[in-house]
This record gives structure tokens, C-alpha cells and sequence, in this order.
């Protein structure tokens, strides 16, 4: 017998998980996605059995050419009445923190509420968003049943189990990293681990709802707090003249010590908005009052990196007795990761925005996003167009196509050779070499 499942929200998340589960003999799956100016598009590309996602994801565009054209195990609509006919129900949906740091869950709740809306008794719905804990219990099962008349625990299954998932790796860290479900109830939770099992090669551990929720936040919460010291320290090297990825190479030497990358910025849907997540559901559900302070101070200095990045670029122009106000300044990376095309929370638009403020004209530049995916300024793909008769190039993501950059080449096309490197990429004594002025993220020598 073919058991039926529908995945909600066809993105980082939604897409590899409804390919795998479609992989499997004996699973039809169907995706939902809305259809909307800026997301609509996926579910032609989607149904033409193609990855709409580009960048770096290997197995990705083979899986789903299997699963849509070979297998036909796997479509997408717009329809969310499609529910009705389904025996379990993934909610993939994107649930960002609004600018006061609490949860935006509209499109969640529209969700939960649609679900409950057609959703057959005895069908598992099983959250992958990332929420704040809490919520699957006091929002999502609510709306559920309110619009179901149905019982949760009774009526039908309810768990959270989150994905741990990175452009670049989307199918490996489904496929390969231990998992944590959480149920309402054992029933539950039993279901969703054995649903799991068909697509998850590693531990999965049954536990409670509150638990995982609780999981998945402090553990993206807890690299938030390793990259934010990496980055402060990063900051203290440069004030002190040295280098610090020397020394974080001799601190690393010891096996126990793991000293994290810092950088320009920290991205992606997770680790900007987890640590809001978690406070959020502490103050809202926790029976104690605790303020988290480690975790917000560490949430503020990834922020201000960006902002440091145009702080390097000021120097090393007034360095040059220019000035930042109509200087035009190549962005170089939009994505928040190398070789995705994934620009969500990307630390390139308060650099940006920042850039604007001063008075400075920013020219964009990636190549894997399409610009319908990136609506705070245009981004082009041709390079050359964006670095001819820039004042300072900024590297803000470490991107394949900026590994090997031609300085001397670079020097005839800028207008004026200032490069400031927010991953690492170069050393500060070959890029002067070829007569730039160069600034680095921890890089005071």
C-alpha cells in the first residue's frame, strides 16, 4: 500500500526532504508551495523534475529528475487542500524573527490552521520549521485542532524534528547526521522515528516535543557563541598589530581546542534568528525568569561585523585621502555561504545598507543568485561590470570564483586598488604586492 505524504514549503529544507522521502519504494510524495511573485516560480521548475536551487549541491538535480520523471513518486501544487488524502504532513515554512526579535510565525499559523482545515483523523504532522519552544504545543497544535475538531494524541499525531541542513551539503546532513524526534505523546513520536528511518542512515533519538525544540536552538545558538568569540577576538588582534588566524592556528594545535573562523558576518535562516528563538521561548513558556546574556552579547557582535567591514573600508580609503561619499564599492558575494545561492539574513545587505548611508554607491555582485531572489539591490553576475572603476572591492562571501583573483589585471579595471577581505582568502603581503591597500577581518600585521 503507497502511503501518502505531503511536504509544506518547498525550499533549503522542504525540497531534498520530499526527494528523499519520494526515493523510497511504497512513499508518494506531493509538495506545497505558495505561489507567490518571488517563490511561485519553483513549483514549474520543480515538476519539469529540475532544482531550482543553484550553487553547490551535489546529487541534488539527479535525485530530483529520478523521483519526478522516472519514478513520478514526487510533484508540487499550489493546493494545500491536497492534505486531505495524506497519511503525513511535513511543515517546512520559513518562520523569521520580526525587528523587536519575535517569532513572525504568519506563515505557520496560515499552515496549521489550512491543515486543520482538511487533515483526515489518524494523519502525523510533523514540524521541521524552527521554532521557539513552545510552539508546537501552544500554537501549532491549537490551531490544528480548532480547525480540525479533532484531538491531538486521539485523533491524529503531532511531532517536531528538525533538520540540520547546509547549502552544499543538503542532502548529506539529511542523510547523515543523527536526528532528534520529539512526539506529543509516544505514538507520535514512534511514527515520525519510523518515517525518518527510511531516509536517515544515522541515531535517531526519541524524546519529548519541548526537548527538541530546546535542541535545535541551543545548538545553533551554541555556534552563534564559538563564531562571536572567534570574531571579538578577531577584533582585539587587530587593535593589537598581529594576526589572528596565526593564532588560532597555534591554539588549535591542541586537539581539544577547536577556535572558530571568524569573518564578515554571520547568515543563513538559523543561527541570526535561533538565539531569538530561544529567549523568545524562555520568556514566553520558561517557569523562571533568566536572562540570557552570554547568548544575546555573542548575537550582537555577529551583527556588527558587517558593519566593521565598511568600517575597514573608510580606513583604508581615508588612507588614501579619499573619502567614502560617492565612492563606488564592489560587493562581492550576496549569498550568505560560498557556492549556494542561499541569501537569507546574508550579512552583504547591512553592508549594503550601511554603504548607502555613508553616502557610497554599492555594486553587487554573485554568481549563483538570481536577482528576483535578492530585492535590497541588484545583483549581476558579470564580474568585470561590477569591479570596473571601484574605489575597494569588499569580499563578503568566499565564493570558488574569488580564489584566484588577477590583481594586476584588477589594478588597470579599479579606479582605486583597495581590497577588503572578510574570509580570509588573501594575504595581506601578496595583494600589496601588486599595489593594492589591503584590509582584513583580524588582521593587524
Amino acid at each position: 500500500m503507497t502511503r501518502k505524504i505531503a511536504v509544506i514549503g518547498m525550499g533549503y529544507v522542504g525540497i531534498p526532504a520530499a526527494a528523499l522521502l519520494a526515493d523510497v519504494e511504497g512513499l508518494d510524495v506531493t509538495g506545497v508551495q505558495r505561489r507567490s511573485k518571488r517563490s511561485g516560480w519553483k513549483i514549474e521548475v520543480l515538476n519539469s523534475g529540475k532544482s531550482p536551487i543553484e550553487g553547490y549541491e551535489p546529487g541534488l538535480e539527479e535525485l530530483i529528475h529520478r523521483v519526478v520523471v522516472e519514478k513520478k513518486s514526487f510533484r508540487v501544487t499550489d493546493d494545500i487542500s491536497i492534505v486531505r488524502d495524506m497519511d503525513t504532513i511535513l511543515i517546512d515554512v520559513q518562520t523569521p524573527t520580526d525587528e523587536d526579535k519575535t517569532p513572525h510565525y504568519f506563515s505557520l499559523k496560515e499552515v496549521s490552521a489550512s491543515i486543520g482545515k482538511y487533515m483526515k483523523p489518524g494523519t502525523l504532522v510533523i514540524i521541521e520549521s524552527t521554532v521557539a519552544p513552545g510552539t508546537t504545543l501552544n500554537i501549532v497544535q491549537p490551531l490544528l485542532e480548532q480547525n480540525s475538531g479533532l484531538k491531538a494524541g486521539k485523533d491524529f499525531g503531532l511531532a517536531f524534528s528538525y533538520e540540520r541542513v547546509m547549502p552544499g551539503k543538503l542532502i548529506e546532513y539529511i542523510v547523515d547526521m543523527p536526528r532528534v524526534v520529539g512526539g506529543i505523546d509516544k505514538e507520535s513520536t514512534e511514527r515520525a522515528v519510523e518515517l525518518y528511518r527510511k531516509i536517515v542512515r544515522k541515531e535517531i533519538h526519541a524524546t519529548d516535543v519541548l526537548t527538541a525544540e530546546v535542541s535545535k536552538t541551543v545548538e545553533n545558538a551554541f555556534r552563534d557563541v564559538n563564531i562571536a568569540f572567534a570574531n571579538e577576538i578577531a577584533l582585539i588582534c587587530e587593535s593589537m598589530g598581529v594576526n589572528v588566524y596565526e593564532i588560532r592556528d597555534y591554539i588549535n594545535e591542541r586537539h581539544d581546542r577547536n577556535m572558530h573562523i571568524p569573518g564578515a558576518g554571520v547568515g543563513g535562516h538559523c543561527l541570526p534568528k535561533d538565539t531569538w528563538l530561544l529567549r523568545h521561548g524562555l520568556k514566553t513558556y520558561g517557569h523562571r525568569q533568566v536572562e540570557p546574556e552570554m547568548i544575546t552579547l555573542a548575537r550582537n557582535i555577529n551583527d556588527f561585523m558587517p558593519y566593521h567591514m565598511v568600517e575597514l573600508t573608510e580606513e583604508a580609503l581615508k588612507g588614501l585621502g579619499k573619502g567614502i561619499k560617492g565612492a563606488k564599492i564592489a560587493v562581492l558575494g550576496v549569498a550568505y555561504l560560498e557556492d549556494s545561492d542561499d541569501v537569507r539574513n546574508t550579512p552583504a545587505t547591512p553592508v549594503i545598507d550601511a554603504l548607502k548611508l555613508k553616502g557610497a554607491i554599492p555594486a553587487a555582485h554573485d554568481p549563483n543568485v538570481r536577482p528576483r531572489e535578492y530585492e535590497v539591490h541588484p545583483v549581476v553576475k558579470d564580474l568585470d561590470s561590477v569591479l570596473q572603476g571601484a574605489d575597494a572591492a569588499l569580499i563578503i562571501t568566499k565564493h570558488r570564483e574569488y580564489l584566484d583573483l588577477d590583481f594586476s589585471r584588477l589594478k588597470g579595471i579599479m579606479r582605486t586598488p583597495v581590497l577588503i577581505d572578510g574570509r580570509n582568502i588573501y594575504s595581506k603581503k601578496d595583494v600589496e604586492a601588486h599595489g593594492f591597500v589591503y584590509n582584513g577581518i583580524g588582521k593587524g600585521n
